[in-house]
């Protein structure tokens, strides 16, 4: 209030003093009139940084609010997030866990059929791991004689012996796969094989009927012929035709408990 009036007090101080001009008196009124334009100029700013302040505050607190918000929501899902890859890691290693004893049971499985094999000759027979399968590749010279479909002695003891090893393991899967060269079939049927994969099929049925005779579930054998389609080495000799004249059985660890975690549902 002070403030407010001193101009206006000085102009009649000055009045009021002896000897005062006109002169004096309009430049102290100007004065007057400027500090009150000055006053009123004042307060208008200071009432457009009240404005703004308040709108600044306004505004910062949503900022505020909505960067809480996010906050939150970023916190949620990383919670989610962090569960999932808990779950994720558990999964892998449960996976890990059967892949790794699916290997030892396949080691255990190679060591048990090379065993029960022993004393067959390597080029005749032979007993590998592929692909996490045990591959028993035998030989026609062992099994058949040229063109035929039954199985020789020599052949029928391999087979006995190898079902021997395997008929009491339930967890295994049997394939037997014929195979031969490219060599077509002369003259019609050849003891009812009208061509290679027909021979083949009809090797690999007569083998899986000797191993399920010798105590195999016929539920785990499964036969194939394969033909002249899928042969080791090129069939440009013969020798190389002699190794691709072969019968594979693939025996293969059931993967039921793998299979039931890779598809939960």
């Amino acid at each position: 209030m002070m403030r407010s009036f001193a101009p206006a007090l000085l102009v009649v101080a000055a009045l009021a003093l002896p000897g005062c001009n006109q002169k004096e008196i309009a430049a102290l009124q100007q004065q007057n009139s400027d500090l009150t334009r000055s006053r009123d100029q004042l307060q208008v700013e200071k009432s457009a940084l009240a404005s703004e302040k308040n709108r600044s505050e306004e505004s910062l607190r949503g900022s505020l609010l909505n960067k809480n918000n996010q906050v939150n929501q970023l916190n949620s899902t990383l919670g989610t997030t962090e569960q999932d890859l808990a779950g994720k890691n558990a999964r892998i290693a449960e996976l890990q866990r059967i892949l790794d004893e699916k290997d030892a049971a396949t080691k255990a499985l190679r060591q048990r059929v090379s065993d029960a094999l022993l004393g067959f000759n390597a080029q005749d027979l032979q007993v590998n791991v592929k692909n996490g399968k045990v591959y028993v590749s035998l030989s026609e010279q062992l099994l058949f004689k040229s063109g035929s479909t039954k199985v020789d002695p020599k052949g029928q003891d391999a087979l006995l012996k190898l079902a021997n090893a395997l008929k009491d393991n339930k967890d295994v899967n049997v394939l037997v796969e014929g195979h031969t060269d490219n060599v077509p079939i002369k003259g019609g049927l050849v003891n009812g094989a009208k061509d290679n994969w027909d021979l083949s099929v009809l090797r690999a049925t007569e083998i899986t009927r000797l191993l399920t005779s010798a105590g195999m579930d016929p539920g785990q054998v499964t036969p194939s012929g394969r033909g002249q389609y899928l042969p080791v080495v090129a069939n440009d000799t013969p020798a190389d035709k002699a190794l691709n004249r072969r019968t594979d059985i693939i025996l293969t660890p059931k993967l039921d408990e793998l299979f039931s975690i890779l598809n939960p549902n």
